[in-house]
């Protein structure tokens, strides 16, 4: 059967799965709605945690960025899976104790304060807005393929799948979907690993296979290395960003894993503490599979694609190449008229989003108009580099069609997760504890779901027009959360001096210098009608590690000011020293 026949038939089962699961699940309280009833079993949980976890970023862009920036992108796996750690050993437990179900909520309640609560309400949304926008790109980026249309189309066909699982299930219907996404995710991700590190290795485990050697007993890596230099690009296995950029980075991907919403919430669908823990240990367990097999496919990916395409002529190349080519996500200019695809370093076009006419060239390809006038250029878009890797391996039709399901899986499982958040910060944390505390539990529900809605259509049109690519946008969303929450948390938790005062100053410098930065730095929006030059970052820090210094600002405006005002109530400095002990904990409150 053909790729598409295939394609149709997986995502096709894959679909009816998650629909299934969501009528089922679907959710009949607020409490069902926000925390799945608190009855999720912890194996149950630690899947869905890891499919809420391991979103569109980890299943396609990880590997991707890896595959293009080599050693820099090890800051991505680091951060990520430092991050994780983090949370579920330093914060989840507590927060589980405390019984507060959103990051809203605790901090209103730690802090005593509504102004804090809504704060921390404006924080979420935008976190959870700029992660969510990359998951959108990702689930464009597939449906783009599978379907052959434009990534735009692919991103509201998205909107609408993705909204059916959060609309009818809430937290209940998630996660029983992401369990069965995070199975197809992974399966869907390995295989054709296995397969690869086989066909160009000999060895099955993709891991060791990366450190193994070809046909001629060359090593891959040194392989690798070599392809790089002989095209002008710097060796693979070495970097070129500082030692400061690559800690800040690396910091601010954890730090903002801790503060990330749609997370936390999963520590609540446990019955107990002891529960949270298991589930958070067994999560750990099931993202490491795909986290250590992602450096090998990113180096499978690169050195495939350099073989594949540098240096063939344009009609001879595979079937794959000009598919991707009319999605918009690969491209190729023919300047000097040899019909011949060169890929090399210092291209006019590399790392821009091609701009096409509506015109082909003598050889058929499809003509851009911001290509440079005197070179053979190559463009492909790093969000592809898993999806495309099969087909570049010439591996079975059926594994082509396996990932196209499995990328779907992972971008809509963390999509529905963060709208989740979305929605229960403004019904909940808004009108239900703020502008209308009398509201009935269903009308409640209702605010619910006509925030999901709302969610939806704002993630979807962020999809479209996003600061960059997948992995670039979620980075963006953890420094917002770096620069917002994990200040006021991790202060909440471990310093009975915070008061509000200080939780609400920290927050507001924090998350403001980090969106300045950010929109200067990425869109161009501030002073300037294009995103300012990496030569004029502060510091010499990125824009995905400046979360790192917002942070830290956060910390000190938060301590300065809380020891210059009155120290909370004695009630709250209690209720601080009992949630550090491990003991005499129950269930999340039901609201």
């Amino acid at each position: 059967m053909s790729v598409q026949t295939w394609t149709w038939i997986l995502v096709g089962i894959t679909f009816a799965l998650y629909f299934g699961i969501a009528i089922w699940a679907r959710a009949g309280s607020t409490k069902d709605f926000y925390v799945a009833g608190g009855g999720v079993s912890p194996l149950a949980n630690g899947m869905a945690t890891a499919a809420d976890w391991m979103s569109a970023a980890s299943f396609i862009s990880m590997a991707g960025i890896i595959s293009f920036t080599g050693y820099d992108g090890s800051v991505y796996l680091m951060g990520w899976t430092g991050g994780y750690v983090l949370l579920a050993l330093l914060l989840a437990p507590y927060l589980r104790k405390f019984g507060k179900f959103t990051v809203p909520d605790f901090i209103g309640d730690r802090y005593y304060s509504n102004t804090a609560r809504t704060v921390a309400v404006i924080c979420a949304l935008l976190v959870s807005f700029t992660y969510v926008a990359g998951q959108m790109r990702g689930v464009g980026v597939v449906f783009s393929q599978f379907l052959q249309v434009d990534i735009n189309i692919g991103v509201v066909i998205g909107m609408a799948i993705v909204l059916v699982f959060a609309f009818l299930g809430g937290m209940k219907g998630i996660t029983y979907t992401q369990v069965a996404q995070y199975c197809v995710l992974i399966f869907a991700f390995m295989v054709p690993a296995f397969f690869i590190s086989m066909q160009m290795t000999g060895n099955i485990i993709p891991q060791i296979g990366m450190g193994g050697t070809v046909e001629d007993g060359t090593f891959l890596l040194d392989k690798l290395d070599a392809l790089h230099t002989q095209l002008g690009f710097k060796e693979y296995t070495d970097g070129s960003k500082s030692t400061w950029d690559v800690f800040a980075i690396t910091l601010a991907l954890m730090v903002g894993t801790a503060g990330l919403p749609h997370v936390i919430v999963r520590f609540f669908t446990v019955p107990k503490v002891k529960d949270a823990r298991k589930s958070a240990g067994l999560a750990l367990l099931f993202i490491a599979i795909l986290y250590t097999t992602a450096p090998a496919i990113a180096v499978f990916a690169r050195t495939n694609l350099i073989e594949t395409v540098s240096g063939t002529e344009y009609t001879e190349v595979p079937g794959w190449f000009k598919n991707w080519e009319d999605t918009g996500l690969i491209a190729w200019s023919d300047k000097n008229g040899d019909g011949k695809i060169q890929y090399v370093a210092g291209s006019a076009i590399e790392g821009k989003k091609p701009v096409y006419t509506k015109e082909r060239g003598t050889s058929g390809e499809r003509l851009i108009s911001n290509a440079n006038d005197s070179a053979n250029e190559l463009y492909v878009d790093r969000d592809i580099m898993v999806l495309a890797n099969p087909e570049i391996a010439k591996l079975p039709n059926w594994v082509i069609a396996l990932v196209a399901a499995g990328g779907l899986a992972a971008a809509l499982s963390t999509a529905a997760g963060l709208l989740l958040v979305i929605s229960t910060s403004i019904s909940h944390d808004l009108i239900k504890k703020q502008i209308k505390p009398d509201i009935s539990d269903k009308g409640e529900l209702m605010w619910a779901r006509i925030a999901i809605v709302f969610a939806v259509i704002v993630a979807g049109l962020a999809g479209i027009k996003p600061p960059g690519f997948v992995a670039a946008v979620v980075a963006l969303a953890f420094g917002l959360a770096a620069a917002s929450f994990f200040p006021a948390i991790i202060l909440g938790i471990f310093d009975k001096r915070m008061n509000k005062q200080g939780a609400i100053a920290g927050m507001v410098v924090g998350i403001s210098l980090m969106l300045f930065y950010m929109i200067r730095y990425k869109t161009g929006l501030i002073g300037v009608m294009d995103a300012r030059p990496a030569s004029e970052w502060w510091f010499g820090t990125s824009p995905e590690g400046f979360g790192t210094v917002a942070m830290l600002v956060n910390v000190v405006v938060s301590v300065v000011v809380s020891r210059m005002t009155p120290a909370p109530p004695q009630h709250v400095q209690e209720i601080v020293e009992n949630i550090r002990i491990p003991s005499g904990a129950g269930e999340a409150q039901s609201h």
